[in-house]
């Protein structure tokens, strides 16, 4: 059996509600469940090296404070506990830009720790899947993540970057060429590359998708929600891809698409 984790980045208390829903509905009403990476205190200024505001962002209005708590997204947080089907993960704290690239473990610690008292005080149970901004982590980040959840997940691991107690495990990793890889009790995953993503062209993307879940598995298939309505505008097309991608994951009997917490269940992940 293949497994196969949706993960959608940047979920924020600003973000519009309609959106999250017309992406997502064709997977709740298949019993598909989607991992939302989600941001507890959002910077309302937050940007990219070149200035760009982030795209996550569109919906932000004037006169806003620096941040704000996922509890004051009231429509969101709503909409999210009416639908069991999502399932929040831990998206950085503020998701400014290499936030968890850091060096001072205090710092770390400070923003995980504040960030997961944005959850409970939105009424959600803190995560145990971490997903840093812009998939990069520090040695002295991966030690504070490894304290405080079970799984990381994130685009790729560098030597220079891991913790050094954990390098027998990355070598037998990279000898055997797996994607997942355990450092003692907590699990580490990467993923393919952001396959649907409006940096991609249309054609194809369905069959890259279907040949990335083919070749192992555990598939983490990311995407972001802003994408498919960049500057507000949906993209028709993008979005319809999206839906067949539910309805091909959804009819293939050999796939099943799963939360991060099931992976609790699975001994291997690098084994059907």
């Amino acid at each position: 059996m293949k497994r196969v984790i949706i993960r959608d980045d940047d979920t924020n208390p600003l973000m519009p509600v309609p959106y999250l829903e017309r992406l997502y509905r064709p997977f709740l009403d298949r019993g598909l469940p989607v991992n939302l990476a989600t941001i507890p205190y959002p910077s309302t200024s937050a940007s990219l090296p070149d200035g760009t505001v982030e795209g996550f962002l569109m919906a932000r209005t004037p006169n806003l404070p620096s941040h704000v708590g996922l509890k004051y997204g009231v429509e969101v947080v709503e909409y999210l506990k009416a639908n069991p089907g999502y399932e929040l993960l831990h998206h950085g704290w503020e998701h400014t830009y290499l936030e968890f690239n850091r060096k001072d473990p205090g710092e770390i610690r400070r923003r995980l720790k504040h960030g997961a008292r944005e959850f409970e005080a939105a009424g959600f149970t803190p995560p145990r899947t971490f997903v840093a901004p812009y998939d990069q982590i520090s040695r002295e980040a991966y030690v504070e993540l490894s304290k405080r959840f079970d799984i990381i997940s994130t685009g790729w691991f560098e030597l220079g970057r891991i913790p050094l107690k954990w390098l027998p495990a990355y070598l037998l990793k990279k000898a055997q060429k797996r994607r997942h890889w355990n450092a003692g009790q907590l699990r580490l995953l990467s993923h393919p590359g952001c396959l649907l993503s409006y940096h991609r062209p249309l054609e194809g993307m369905l069959e890259s998708v279907r040949r990335a879940v083919a070749s192992q598995p555990v598939t983490v298939l990311v995407t972001h929600w802003w994408e498919y309505f960049y500057k507000g505008v949906p993209n028709e097309p993008f979005i319809e891809i999206l839906h067949q991608v539910a309805e091909m994951l959804s009819k293939d009997p050999t796939v099943q698409v799963i939360r991060f917490s099931e992976l609790a269940s699975v001994k291997d992940l690098n084994q059907e």
